[in-house]
């Protein structure tokens, strides 16, 4: 709103224009489960970030700082490393693995990778790879 004074030796002020905000409220209050629906939605396949904040009434930014705060929190909640014992029972040359019947689930925060049988290894790290980088 702009106000000058009227008159330089009168302390009264007049207002020449008044601006009315329609629209959504400002400091809407979103739950967790809210924020991690519309992250998740963000991180589908083919989603634009500038998309689904437009359609849940949010700035780009917001939903930006909502995926770091994701990423952060799960690269936080992953173990570093863990040691476990194997035993190896014959040389590495006779150990041959049967394919899988069926693709493999991989979830990664709340991204799941289908893979299919007989998908090479150079592919199914840089799919990994990608995912991680986003979640």
């Amino acid at each position: 709103m702009d106000c000058y004074p009227s008159n330089l030796q009168i302390t009264e002020r007049t207002c020449r224009s008044a601006e009315v905000l329609t629209g959504p409220e400002r400091r809407r209050r979103w739950t967790p489960e809210e924020k991690a629906r519309i992250v998740a939605e963000s991180l589908t396949l083919n989603a634009m970030v500038n998309a689904v904040a437009r359609r849940h009434g949010l700035h780009p930014n917001q939903l930006s700082s909502w995926r770091r705060e994701f990423r952060s929190a799960m690269v936080a909640s992953e173990p570093r490393s863990a040691f476990v014992p194997i035993t190896v029972t014959a040389a590495p040359e006779a150990i041959v693995a049967a394919p899988p019947s069926g693709p493999i689930e991989i979830v990664i925060g709340v991204a799941t990778v289908r893979v299919p049988p007989l998908t090479d290894e150079a592919t199914l790290r840089r799919v990994l790879g990608a995912v991680r980088s986003v979640a």
